[in-house]
């Protein structure tokens, strides 16, 4: 990967909808020749996909919550993995060092639903306890520095 992905790639994780035209213009190549760059970082998973930013909360989904959870066993298998994509709250999920085993992040509308996350959480196999941090504001978020 040169500069000229690394420039498209940021560019594109500013707007996605940005014309290739646009992009060839601002890296010094045609539009075509922007295309065919993005075609390959997708080819090879560079880009693993498009989407836009919704605003949580303006969907109804204001509580964040990230979830640590404990087991009595090796959680790092497809059924776990399974079993959280499942869940509508859980966001992301991701298998930790330390003495949690995993890390999900949970989005509700409210701390019923929240709550109802968790039982869904601890209705996994193997999962022995879960210990929760509900962010109250966000002060930003950023994306992958290229």
């Amino acid at each position: 990967m040169d500069e000229i992905d690394r420039t498209l790639l940021a560019r594109l994780q500013q707007d996605a909808t940005t014309p290739y035209a646009a992009l060839g213009q601002e890296v010094g190549l045609s539009g075509a020749a922007a295309h065919e760059r993005v075609r390959k970082l997708r080819e090879r998973g560079v880009i693993r996909r498009t989407t836009i930013d919704v605003d949580p909360a303006a969907v109804g989904k204001g509580v964040l919550a990230y979830v640590m959870i404990e087991a009595d066993a090796w959680m790092g298998g497809p059924d776990t993995g399974e079993a959280l994509r499942a869940l509508p709250w859980v966001e992301e999920a991701h298998i930790v060092a330390g003495s949690p085993s995993l890390l999900a992040k949970v989005r509700a509308k409210t701390t019923s639903e929240l709550q109802q996350a968790l039982k869904g959480i601890f209705d996994i196999d193997g999962v022995t306890g879960t210990q929760t941090i509900v962010v109250l504001e966000t002060f930003f978020e950023k994306s992958v520095d290229v």
